[in-house]
């Protein structure tokens, strides 16, 4: 706790995590993949929604489980079967990283994906954000994510000025995302960030008005 009093204000934190979580409380997505904790279908949801919209991954993340239900019937699927299941998601490594990543893990982890971060990033096609995403997901960890829209709610926030993509930042969010986590409820936060991310603190017309992080929102009112 020491780390994150030093990060962040205790009590700016406190009330960031309270006004998150209560939104989410309220307003969160019903997420196919919010109803299993099955690494294996976390980890299938997080290579699908690397920039693709919800709203296209849910009918194929659907289908993709419904062919290659385990790690193992994955790992054994000819590659490019694998691919044409995929379509029309697009940026069509994905699907190949997705097979490397089962074969590599039925080989090294008898077909289990490791619940150890190194173990996790040891996986090739596998980096941060996915690691701490099954991590937190599917394993109940509080491991901290840094995906596009967390990347812009933490910079809104806490920083409010500057391009929250520029590199000199980035081990700063890593760190705010780890000590804004509150004990025990990393996985509701992690939601909770992304979500508000996608649907409140958007990138070209964030919801301002109604945003209850506005009275301490370092960019209040935003102007993208």
């Amino acid at each position: 706790m020491g780390k994150r009093k030093k990060v962040v204000d205790a009590k700016l934190r406190r009330r960031f995590q309270e006004s998150l979580l209560t939104w989410y409380a309220a307003n969160k997505r019903t997420l196919p993949w919010r109803n299993t904790a099955d690494p294996y279908s976390i980890l299938v949801s997080e290579i699908m929604l690397q920039q693709t919209q919800v709203d296209r991954v849910i009918p194929k993340y659907k289908e993709f489980l419904q062919k290659y239900p385990t790690l193992e019937a994955l790992a054994s699927a000819p590659v490019d079967e694998v691919r044409q299941t995929w379509y029309p998601l697009g940026y069509n490594v994905r699907p190949l990283r997705l097979h490397s990543i089962a074969r590599e893990t039925v080989e090294k982890y008898g077909g289990k994906i490791p619940d150890d971060p190194e173990a996790l990033q040891s996986l090739k096609g596998i980096g941060r954000y996915t690691a701490g995403a099954v991590l937190s997901f599917a394993f109940g960890r509080e491991a901290p994510i840094l995906d596009t829209n967390v990347r812009r709610v933490l910079h809104r926030v806490f920083i409010g000025e500057g391009d929250a993509k520029r590199y000199s930042l980035q081990k700063d969010l890593w760190e705010l995302s780890e000590a804004l986590i509150p004990v025990g409820k990393g996985y509701d936060f992690n939601q909770a960030l992304m979500d508000f991310g996608a649907t409140v603190c958007t990138a070209r017309k964030p919801v301002c008005l109604v945003c209850p992080m506005q009275d301490f929102c370092k960019a209040f009112p935003c102007t993208p």
